[in-house]
């Protein structure tokens, strides 16, 4: 008997316009029980330390992916044909304590973890990637990381803070919830605070992409060599939409010129399909800064990309 999976609201069925205010207007359930992925949100900006408003990212990446169709016509992939998928809504943060968000999250995401799903968030700042590695962790053990961003979030400290959106990839390290061997940081630009910002990284083990070495070529042949180094192991992806540039997602916080473009977005996620991928998220969109709605767009479209390289994603010849 053919397994029944949820399906995403067809255009011709309700106005894309209409229907319900969930990602890809997919059905809604209140936790991951029986789920193979699921979309949740985390309205975090308490975090960020320059333009804020990423608290509402979830609410209006949700909005825009009423574009998105479930079919994806260039890697053939099926997603909803192979998966139960489902939008469990967001993580009920406190919206004025950010080390207590960080129990909170990790607590959610040790729910979404037990129920052996695979968590596809929409961010918030980027501080949430901290607490939901320590919940994946717990089950798998220290995983590779794929991280897409205009900065390595390796800061000691913000502000005097030890959690910020500056910080996470630091505190990750030293709680050894990362594999250090098997993590890629790619785009990485711009000014920073220290001439050595991008070494520190470097000495864990990462390897470092900086944005100088994608320009005007394709990323197709370095995700052949990231494929090579995250192996077979568990492996987390961690995408900044201010990786891009600003001209394709002018909508975050802290838009650095010189980035990625939308089409090297797609290589790098499509460059994922096969690996061991245990959760996702798409982090640092800010709609007061998105007038278009063109960055929250771009973010829907790259969550769909990755619910499509997922383990056990159906393709269709």
């Amino acid at each position: 008997m053919t397994r029944p999976f949820n399906q995403p609201l067809g255009g011709n069925e309700m106005p894309r316009f209409g229907g319900p205010a969930t990602m890809m207007r997919l059905p809604t359930q209140q936790d991951a029980a029986g789920l193979d992925a699921c979309f949740v949100g985390v309205p975090l900006d308490v975090g960020t330390s320059n333009r804020a408003g990423t608290r509402f990212g979830p609410r209006q990446i949700r909005a825009e992916s009423c574009m998105v169709r479930p079919y994806n016509m260039a890697t053939r992939a099926a997603p909803f044909d192979s998966l139960m998928v489902a939008d469990i809504g967001d993580v009920p943060i406190d919206t004025f304590n950010l080390p207590a968000c960080m129990d909170i999250i990790t607590r959610h995401y040790a729910g979404i973890m037990e129920a052996g799903c695979i968590p596809l968030t929409l961010g918030g700042d980027h501080t949430l990637t901290y607490p939901i590695l320590r919940a994946i962790a717990e089950k798998h053990g220290p995983v590779g990381l794929i991280h897409v961003d205009a900065h390595a979030d390796i800061n000691d400290h913000m502000f005097g803070e030890a959690i910020a959106h500056g910080t996470p990839f630091r505190r990750s390290v030293e709680a050894g919830v990362l594999d250090t061997r098997r993590c890629v940081q790619i785009g990485l630009r711009g000014t920073g605070y220290a001439a050595d910002d991008f070494d520190w990284p470097r000495q864990q083990g990462f390897r470092v992409v900086q944005a100088e070495e994608c320009w005007h070529k394709s990323l197709s042949p370095l995700m052949q060599e990231v494929r090579q180094q995250i192996g077979d192991g568990p492996v987390y992806i961690s995408f900044d939409i201010d990786s891009l540039d600003p001209a394709y997602a002018p909508g975050t916080g802290t838009p650095e010129i010189g980035g990625l473009t939308t089409i090297q977005a797609l290589e790098i996620i499509r460059g994922c399909a096969g690996l061991n991928i245990v959760g996702c998220d798409l982090v640092e969109v800010s709609p007061p800064y998105d007038t278009s709605g063109n960055t929250a767009l771009v973010a829907a479209n790259l969550l769909f990309e990755m619910l499509c390289v997922l383990p056990g994603v159906l393709t269709r010849e």
